[in-house]
């Protein structure tokens, strides 16, 4: 038997037949579709969407990257294990998926993106916003997203959907390969009707597998953690992924190895758990980098090893260390020249901690890292604390007067800028979720539409999307969708007026924070003079969010409450002291210097340089 059905029709009948299950826990996998209409899929799968209402919910964005991102942060609070679609017209609307496909991919989470492409059967070349390329007349601007992409086809006839969306879900499902996957859709054949076969719309389960350790894999890691005396346990985004928090949790209180956390991982264990070190790497905690200074076996689980995490190769420099990769994807377990453990994170760490019989590091040890957790306790109560309520707060006082509102599920949303360094440092996670840091591509203007995705996934959790001026002005527009959609998120503008992070990394590598500020310009090019007299609080309530201005501490935590308990998009409001107030960086990040130069600060910038690379080692 056969429906006679639209490409785009079948399509959105198919995505609405697709679930997973893990556990045994079954979950629909496409839970709506994102779209801004143009030509290119206006009459296609904008119809299509009208026409199946009743089983595939439709969102509407304002921004193509922007609605990627909602996607992202949807599936990263399911855990991967539900997605969202994106479609796009032809054109601009395409190629602003770019940037969302390749922080999806970088962060390996699963979104759909579907945009519109020229006609498949050119009956009139160049179209409307076409590509036109003299040798090869395949191309569109939909090429972009192949190399941003895990999964790409473009669908040229009908019956060519019916293989490539079966092998769009199981990417999509495969923790291993998981990203952004891509349909291109040529305008005429999404509105082209076919014979579809009546199986192609059953209902269709993709399990997510959990595989298992090798047994030689598993005997080679446990003899490895037997024989180390200063182990150290990196929890990445993998942990997360797997849900397998309770078996990390349990595997370092079974064997005392302290874990350090990833800006992915970070949440792995709970901020106040005996074993919990806090961050890692050029962000990290002054406990966790100091013994991974002096760790002789790294055990990485679910982590990529970014530059960050490893200090730009500078971070572990025992003589002997060596790694154990416990990761789902054999790409990133056989990184650092490891041991590897190429299985499911929950699976593996079950696994050996029942191999390691009772295993224990050295009680000198625990002490050890035990008292320099204590230790760094008090340096973030020192950020944190606020003597005086009447003054300005600084960016870590604010961090603050939001760790005393937070419920224990609160959702804390950020991507760039200053604020990344900070909350790696400093935030207590105290719930798996709770730390929700996109620093794979760490891409200003995610945190808005990134709240309303986990919203979206989540609507009872309380949602904190953290964000500088300079963020908050690459893309506010997603407030309208907030308030659209009648999602309560919570918006913490922070107005330091310019780029704080970029400015501070400026001026170490003698840049002189050249272009960072939000200044006039002066006769001479320079940036000078007062703030701009922009308001971006009058922006966000502009655009329909209830705003509460902040000017001092006191102030500021009133308004944090006032905004935990809104039933509506709440934006609270503070310009904060400049003055910097974090702790400084315990590990260096790889940014190299201008090696000839006239100016001062770039000569004493390289000179800092050459000393710092020259701890840089290659893990063989």
């Amino acid at each position: 038997m056969s429906v006679r059905l639209t490409t785009a029709q079948a399509l959105v009948r198919f995505l609405a037949a697709q679930h997973t299950e893990r556990d045994g826990v079954r979950r629909r996998l496409i839970t709506g579709m994102w779209g801004i209409f143009g030509h290119g899929n206006v009459a296609g799968l904008g119809q299509a969407l009208v026409e199946y209402a009743d089983v595939m919910p439709y969102h509407q964005g304002r921004n193509e990257q922007a609605m990627v991102h909602a996607a992202v942060g949807h599936a990263r609070q399911l855990n991967r294990l539900s997605a969202q679609a994106v479609t796009t017209s032809i054109g601009p609307g395409a190629t602003n998926l770019v940037t969302g496909a390749a922080l999806a991919t970088i962060n390996r989470l699963p979104v759909l993106l579907l945009p519109g492409d020229y006609f498949a059967a050119h009956p009139a070349d160049p179209l409307l916003q076409q590509l036109e390329h003299p040798v090869e007349a395949d191309v569109s601007v939909n090429d972009t997203l192949r190399p941003v992409s895990r999964f790409f086809d473009r669908i040229t006839r009908p019956e060519a959907l019916i293989a490539s969306a079966l092998q769009a879900m199981r990417v999509l499902t495969d923790p291993a390969e998981t990203g952004a996957v891509t349909l291109a859709l040529p305008q005429d054949v999404q509105a082209e009707a076919y014979d579809w076969p009546e199986e192609f719309f059953a209902e269709r389960v993709w399990r997510v597998r959990r595989p298992a350790p090798d047994p030689e894999e598993l005997a080679e890691a446990v003899r490895a953690i037997r024989t180390a005396e200063r182990p150290l346990l990196v929890a990445g985004g993998g942990v997360h992924h797997s849900e397998a928090e309770a078996a990390l949790r349990s595997f370092a209180e079974t064997t005392g190895i302290p874990v350090a956390s990833t800006q992915a991982g970070k949440g792995s264990l709970r901020h106040d758990h005996p074993a919990d070190l806090g961050g890692i790497g050029h962000t990290g905690t002054a406990v966790a980098d100091d013994l991974a200074r002096t760790a002789d076996l790294v055990i990485g689980v679910g982590t990529r090893y970014s530059d960050f995490t490893t200090a730009s190769g500078t971070l572990f420099q025992h003589p002997a260390v060596r790694f154990l990769n416990l990761n789902i994807t054999a790409f990133d377990a056989h990184k650092l020249a490891a041991r590897t453990l190429v299985c499911d994170a929950r699976t593996g760490l079950q696994r050996l901690a029942e191999a390691l019989d009772g295993h224990r590091v050295d009680p000198a040890y625990e002490a050890e890292y035990r008292a320099g957790k204590e230790r760094w306790e008090r340096v973030v109560e020192a950020a944190y604390q606020a003597d005086d309520p009447s003054a300005v707060p600084t960016q870590t006082q604010v961090l603050g007067a939001l760790d005393a509102v937070v419920g224990e599920t609160d959702v804390v949303i950020n991507a760039a800028g200053s604020l990344p360094g900070d909350l790696h440092k400093l935030w207590r996670a105290r719930s798996p979720r709770q730390y929700h840091l996109e620093y794979g591509y760490s891409c200003m203007g995610y945190e808005i539409p990134a709240a309303i995705g986990v919203r979206q996934a989540a609507p009872d959790t309380v949602v904190w999307a953290l964000v500088g001026d300079g963020t908050y002005l690459m893309m506010p527009t997603e407030i309208v969708t907030a308030v659209q959609e009648g999602l309560p998120v919570n918006l913490v503008l922070v107005q330091n007026h310019g780029y704080a992070s970029i400015g501070g990394l400026s001026e170490s590598v003698g840049a002189e924070r050249f272009g960072t500020a939000y200044r006039h310009r002066a006769a001479d090019g320079t940036f000078t003079g007062a703030p701009l007299p922009v308001d971006l609080a009058a922006n966000a309530a502009s655009l329909g969010m209830e705003v509460l201005r902040a000017k001092t501490v006191a102030e500021l935590r009133d308004a944090l409450a006032a905004a935990r308990a809104s039933d509506r998009p709440t934006c609270v409001y503070v310009e904060t002291d400049p003055a910097p107030t974090a702790p400084p960086a315990e590990a260096w990040w790889d940014v190299p210097v201008a090696e000839t130069a006239s100016r001062e600060a770039a000569i004493g910038a390289r000179e800092q340089y050459d000393r710092q690379v020259a701890a840089r080692r290659r893990h063989l």
